[in-house]
């Protein structure tokens, strides 16, 4: 049975990790929401699969609650976002596919050496997911950093939190309901304000590229730089 259970979470872990990788290989924004819906709904199949196995009932709330908000309420705001704004495309990220493809997966394998020690020292059957919810943490703070539209960025943060909480379910072999819910909570309030703050990028810049803040730093700083008489400080 131990067999079994190993080779699900196993499984489910990759396929989500699988997910992530679209992320740094497709452009669009439907790509990145379809790709982020799907991991979801495995991390919430692994999470019921550990509630299952480990005899915890508790689990199967936090699986209802990951399917609530993470495979339905969130990527209906993405969709209501993407009528919004339109066909949206990372055409030009600070970092290429193939060098993100690449940079993806020198992550994975900084992640097995990250987590080498706890999988060795655990015998946790779902130990062999571990190093690939690193992965994904790794994988989705580097989306974060590499892409150039805050939407992109948005997904990214959900994509790491979706690492987070399955390194967590598959490192403690389950959490506590209300240390769960108030992570969702958490999530859901971030994701909100980065909503309102994605709303007010396109509003003021009719983009929403980050690259348009850059610019508006260097606009509000550089007459700041100057003195009377022409020098500067």
């Amino acid at each position: 049975m131990d067999s079994l259970f190993s080779q699900l979470t196993a499984l489910g872990s990759s396929l989500a990790l699988v997910c992530s990788y679209m992320l740094l290989w497709r452009r669009s924004l439907d790509s990145y929401a379809a790709a982020f819906t799907v991991q979801s709904a495995v991390v919430s199949a692994v999470t019921a699969a550990v509630a299952y196995f480990g005899n915890d009932p508790e689990l199967y709330y936090v699986a209802g609650l990951f399917l609530l908000l993470k495979v339905i309420a969130i990527p209906a705001v993405l969709r209501r976002t993407r009528r919004r704004f339109g066909a949206l495309r990372e055409d030009s990220p600070y970092v290429n596919t193939a060098t993100s493809l690449l940079i993806g997966g020198v992550l994975v394998l900084l992640s097995y050496v990250v987590t080498r020690p706890l999988v060795i020292e655990s015998d946790l059957p779902t130990r062999s997911g571990i190093p690939l919810a690193m992965g994904i943490v790794f994988i989705g703070l580097f989306v974060i950093i590499s892409r150039k539209k805050a939407l992109t960025q948005i997904i990214g943060f959900l994509v790491l939190e979706n690492g987070i909480a399955l390194l967590a379910i598959l490192g403690t072999y389950g959490i506590p309901f209300i240390v769960e819910l108030g992570v969702f909570l958490d999530v859901l309030m971030g994701f909100w304000v980065m909503q309102v703050f994605l709303y007010h990028i396109d509003t003021t810049f009719e983009s929403i590229d980050v690259e348009q803040l850059n610019m508006l730093t260097e606009v509000t700083i550089r007459p700041a730089d100057r003195v009377p008489g022409g020098g500067r400080t």
